[in-house]
């Protein structure tokens, strides 16, 4: 599996080598102790595709405020590793899409928070055009000045 960090090193896209033939094909999606060293959170597509996007918020970071985004799609395989102290969004960019999530914690609505996804400090270049189609809680996100951030 090919690691290459992006723009904020701390996160990670993942290339996962390929075998195929004309039955299918065979790939590792998951190391658990690749898992284990970077204690984060494993995204992926399954079916369709999806922008994802990190954004770093450590204050104490020298990228703080900066995000990283990738296309990743069931056709490309890739996996983006967005670890702790990062906020995670994404966008479909097809009509449907299945998106996997392999975290070090068990979901716990009561703490989760949301930064607007136009906020135009972060200036996320999301590749759509006109607005996207919200959650409720999506369409109640707090300008990431105001927003809860790591030390």
């Amino acid at each position: 599996m090919k690691a290459t960090p992006l723009a904020i090193p701390d996160v990670i896209l993942f290339e996962p080598k390929v075998f195929g033939n004309d039955r299918g094909f065979f790939s590792e999606s998951f190391n658990q102790a690749q898992f284990e060293a970077a204690i984060g959170k494993l995204v992926r597509v399954v079916a369709g595709e999806v922008f994802d996007v990190a954004v770093d918020i450590r204050k104490s970071s020298p990228t703080f405020g900066h995000w990283v985004g990738e296309i990743l799609s069931a056709e490309n395989k890739k996996q983006m590793w967005v670890p702790e102290g990062f906020a995670h969004g994404f966008v479909v960019l097809s009509d449907a899409a299945e998106f996997l999530y392999k975290t070090t914690d068990y979901w716990a609505p009561e703490h989760e928070r949301c930064i607007a996804w136009n906020d135009t400090s972060l200036a996320i270049n999301w590749p759509i055009q006109g607005g996207p189609v919200l959650s409720g809680k999506d369409a109640q996100g707090a300008a990431f000045k105001t927003a809860e951030v790591f030390a």
